[in-house]
């Protein structure tokens, strides 16, 4: 079992925790914006790649250091032995925090039920109905409404996150999502950033990022459909 990298410490990641962040190679999804594109395209040569004994020993000598583990990516839950590496962190005493673009809403149904879960954060890249043109052609749109529903009616604790890029996100596609995830506890605003994206061809001809203005008016949309809306 190998996993992409392993980033030892972060402030950032899971919200109120020092964390370590374990990125899980292979994605399904080919979004224009993403900053990880060795992980998405599975080449692990450009990366540290660490394996599974390695990381359960670090984690062990990390206990009273660290509060929590994030598991990222690329797609987590493509990964067979996800459950197996989510028990074993929680067998070490660990909150266990999941980045996911909820593809897969049965695997994520199956961790919450079975408490391998304390946190979720979901990226909902635009307007569902848009996935198949825009992110992934086999997406299911259904799928990510399942995610959506799964995670706001049983997950213990979790977050929605948007990236705000031209011309994936409007104000139109950010009422949408403020609607799909009416009443949410927390929705993120996220800006783009133009360094190492995985297709900057498809930003060719246009500004994808949004000035500190044009975000908070996005924002403006969104809060009054969530409890809490931030930029981040």
């Amino acid at each position: 079992m190998i996993f992409g990298g392993l980033q030892k410490s972060s402030l950032i990641d899971y919200p109120g925790k020092v964390s370590c962040v374990c990125f899980v190679s292979g994605c399904n999804f080919l979004c224009p914006y993403c900053h990880n594109p060795d992980l998405v395209k599975g080449n692990t040569s450009n990366l540290s790649p660490v394996d599974d004994q390695s990381f359960y020993a670090f984690l062990t000598k990390r206990k009273g250091l660290l509060d929590g583990v994030v598991i990222s990516g690329g797609e987590p839950t493509l990964r067979k032995d996800l459950r197996e590496i989510c028990a074993t962190v929680k067998t070490l005493g660990y909150p266990v925090k999941l980045d996911t673009n909820g593809s897969q809403p049965m695997v994520i149904k199956n961790l919450i039920q079975e408490g391998l879960v304390d946190y979720i954060a979901m990226d909902i890249k635009t307007d569902p109905l848009l996935y198949p043109s825009t992110i992934a052609k086999d997406c299911d749109p259904d799928q990510i409404v399942s995610s959506i529903r799964i995670i706001m009616s049983s997950a213990p604790c979790y977050e929605f996150r948007t990236t705000c890029a031209r011309p994936l996100v409007d104000e139109d596609v950010v009422e949408k999502i403020s609607q799909l995830i009416h009443g949410a506890r927390l929705y993120v605003l996220q800006g783009f950033h133009s360094a190492k994206v995985l297709n900057p061809e498809f930003f060719e001809g246009i500004e994808p990022g949004y000035t500190q203005e044009e975000m908070a008016a996005l924002r403006s949309i969104a809060e009054p459909g969530v409890m809490s809306c931030m930029i981040r």
